[in-house]
């Protein structure tokens, strides 16, 4: 049996009396992108037969953008053929009479081909990378599953070119960092790094699989439905890595104390003062001895865990007071640390996760970003907020927080601050001081209004985060000489 008539919708009539066919036998179908199509040229197919024949150019324009399925008498495989072979290329088959026949590409159908944009999901993992493509409106295929190395995915990028002229390749965000993306950029390729978190899904499908996910990103990123990530250069990227190797060594370090307090208060050992780990506390740890020699083994061992620990954080930090000279945010570090309750760790640490302010337009995107922005479920006249969505970098939100509680106290200017503004543009140092007038007056009427602290704290972060998008706007143009600035 010769598969359905495939037509553009609006010449089917015209269709079945020209083939003298049944209703059931015409299946109704876009195959290329309409703005390449001639107004008046309307293609239709029986078998291998290409016909061409005048249709008004608005019956064109209500014509399905999705390829249809056949109907119950036509295979899958067989519908996925048709749908691969298309009518961009020209070879030799056998007709139903066994006669060999050569298909017709006329140049409209070859510029089409030509013009489509393709778009291609990978599901990437550690050592293997799943493909799926689409071309243009058509019908998610799977491409297979390759390697991780250099060669695999330099034939991937060869076969994807030869596909289509415009390549538009997703990915989600995960441990594999963005050295495949910095190489499919290299190569050409629109590549994007979407947002796990925000990829649309069903509630109801709870199947995954790696092709699933592959042919999902494939179809989110042709809907536009996908959240794409900033992606951080080469030279941040490093940056951002020793930041993150400081604050990963001040956990270890909170971490051995807090075993270290643990392991003395299950023998009945306390300390009468204040145990802040200031030198009068660790001169106390020294004195102190046990009768088993396991014991005093093991209370040793805590003891050297923490001072290694505390000279890790002491080199790192010197590594970064080093390299951050010579950083391009360095103005920014400077400028953020005439604000109160942010020192150099805080200050280098939310540049590092932030990157670039300039890519938020409105202080109210980096709130979003940070996730100190309260949820909302609302409906009609009604209108529900809620906890704070906690979406984004939480290291940059706890940095954030950490920075907004030193603002529960009165304004004032202390000796460290003095010192931290040294050598600041006055218009830095005066907006700083307006970030302490508003957030310090802002909490204490939250306070008196009955709100916890912790509510009130969060409410200041909020806001700071607008000051430190301000300051730091401001920075990177006050570092920038005169000369060099735009007209």
């Amino acid at each position: 049996m010769p598969h359905p008539l495939r037509v553009v919708l609006g010449a089917a009539k015209e269709a079945r009396q020209k083939f003298k066919l049944r209703q059931a036998d015409v299946v109704y179908s876009e195959p290329f992108e309409m703005k390449s199509v001639n107004d008046r040229s309307v293609w239709i197919r029986f078998d291998d037969v290409v016909k061409f024949f005048d249709e008004p150019f608005k019956r064109l324009l209500a014509a399905d953008h999705l390829i249809s399925q056949y109907d119950s008498r036509g295979s899958e495989a067989g519908r996925r053929g048709e749908v691969k072979r298309g009518l961009a290329c020209c070879q030799s088959r056998k007709s139903v009479a066994g006669a060999t026949t050569r298909r017709f590409v006329s140049r409209t159908e070859a510029s089409m081909n030509q013009d489509s944009t393709l778009y291609v999901g990978l599901d990437v993992h550690k050592d293997s990378i799943t493909v799926a493509y689409a071309m243009g409106l058509n019908e998610v295929e799977l491409f297979g599953k390759i390697g991780t190395t250099q060669v695999e995915v330099d034939r991937l990028c060869t076969r994807l070119q030869s596909k289509a002229r415009h390549v538009h390749v997703v990915y989600e965000a995960g441990p594999c960092g963005y050295g495949l993306n910095r190489r499919l950029v290299g190569k050409g390729f629109d590549c994007m790094v979407c947002a796990p978190s925000l990829i649309p899904r069903k509630p109801g499908d709870r199947v995954k699989t790696d092709r699933r996910d592959a042919i999902k990103l494939v179809r989110s990123l042709r809907a536009g439905d996908l959240s794409a990530v900033h992606v951080p250069t080469v030279e941040d990227e490093a940056f951002r890595d020793l930041a993150r190797a400081w604050s990963s060594a001040r956990d270890d370090l909170k971490q051995a104390r807090q075993r270290l307090k643990s392991f003395l208060l299950s023998h009945g050992v306390q300390y009468s003062g204040r145990a802040n780990w200031g030198p009068a506390h660790r001169r106390w740890l020294s004195t102190l001895s046990f009768d088993s020699a396991w014991q005093q083994l093991a209370f040793n061992e805590h003891r050297r865990t923490i001072e290694d620990r505390l000279a890790q954080c002491d080199r790192l930090e010197a590594a970064l007071r080093e390299a951050v000279v010579s950083w391009r945010f360095y103005p920014v570090v400077l400028a953020l640390q005439a604000m109160r309750g942010i020192q150099f760790t805080s200050a280098v640490g939310l540049i590092s996760e932030l990157g670039d302010l300039s890519r938020f337009d409105h202080p109210r995107q980096l709130m979003a970003w940070l996730g100190v922005t309260p949820s909302e479920h609302s409906s009609g006249s009604k209108r529900r907020q809620g906890s704070i969505t906690k979406a984004g970098n939480s290291y940059a939100r706890k940095l954030l927080v950490e920075s907004a509680w030193s603002y529960q106290h009165p304004a004032r200017v202390s000796k460290d601050i003095q010192r931290r503004q040294e050598g600041i543009p006055k218009p830095i140092v005066d907006r700083a001081w307006d970030a302490q007038l508003r957030l310090c007056g802002r909490y204490r009427r939250l306070v008196a209004r009955g709100k916890s602290p912790q509510v009130a704290i969060i409410a200041v972060a909020r806001e700071l985060a607008a000051f430190i998008w301000d300051i730091g706007r401001m920075g990177m143009t006050l570092a920038v000489p005169q000369s060099e600035q735009p007209a």
